[in-house]
């Protein structure tokens, strides 16, 4: 059985352009995004991107213009996102965005009943990588991985973090050996990057790979 429905978490770790570019692409590739944010998440945001997520009751249409806003204002367009596809005319795209709260064990997502395509958790945090690895379902982001990783789903987690701690490593390979997929927000450089864009898009591409949707966000090696 596929599904269009696509989990995004978005923590507190830096790099919060990589969500925003993230949730982009998968709208416009016409999927269900079911995103759920930490309330830190929203502290790096507003650090990194100076803005803020609408609140979690806000409607579909506002938050759909907030990611438009960040992806076209001015720090954006600084690193090159101007020249970038699928940055605006978000609010008209054919995907669907679902917004669910931390704390809500009562959405969808929260059960291996509820169908879904994958999840990713971008970027993520060594605390929420943490209690992932430990089986912890102290928020609706830990519950909705845990999900992923029993029901054999694709679980994508996305760390921006350096140095790492043995702790930490081994807490990355008992997830891997559970499943999951832990894709670093290493970009490569063979594409020749131009901008701070050229960088994210490469790290995008590689999770949209890994939840099997189809993109043409970066120049791929032998092309």
């Amino acid at each position: 059985m596929t599904s269009p429905n696509i989990v995004v978490a978005v923590t507190g770790a830096s790099g919060s352009i990589y969500a925003i570019r993230l949730v982009s692409a998968l709208l416009v590739a016409n999927r269900t995004v079911h995103l759920v944010t930490s309330s830190a998440a929203r502290q790096v945001l507003l650090r990194e991107l100076e803005a803020d997520f609408p609140s979690i009751g806000a409607d579909e249409s506002l938050w759909r213009a907030s990611l438009e806003k960040i992806l076209t204002g001015p720090i954006a367009v600084k690193w090159g996102f101007a020249e970038k596809p699928a940055c605006s005319g978000l609010t008209g795209s054919a995907g669907s965005l679902k917004i669910h709260g931390i704390s809500d064990y009562s959405a969808g997502i929260a059960s291996g009943s509820f169908m879904t395509a994958g999840m990713v958790i971008c970027p993520c945090s060594m605390g929420t990588l943490s209690a992932i690895a430990s089986g912890a379902s102290t928020n609706l982001i830990h519950r909705a991985a845990d999900v992923h990783l029993k029901e054999r789903r694709p679980l994508v987690l996305v760390p921006r973090e350096t140095p790492l701690s043995v702790i930490q490593l081994e807490n990355m390979t008992r997830i891997s050996r559970a499943g999951a997929t832990v894709l670093p927000s290493m970009p490569g450089f063979y594409h020749q990057p131009q901008s701070v864009a050229d960088l994210v898009d490469f790290v995008v591409a590689r999770i949209c790979d890994h939840l099997h949707v189809p993109n043409t966000l970066m120049q791929r090696w032998g092309e």
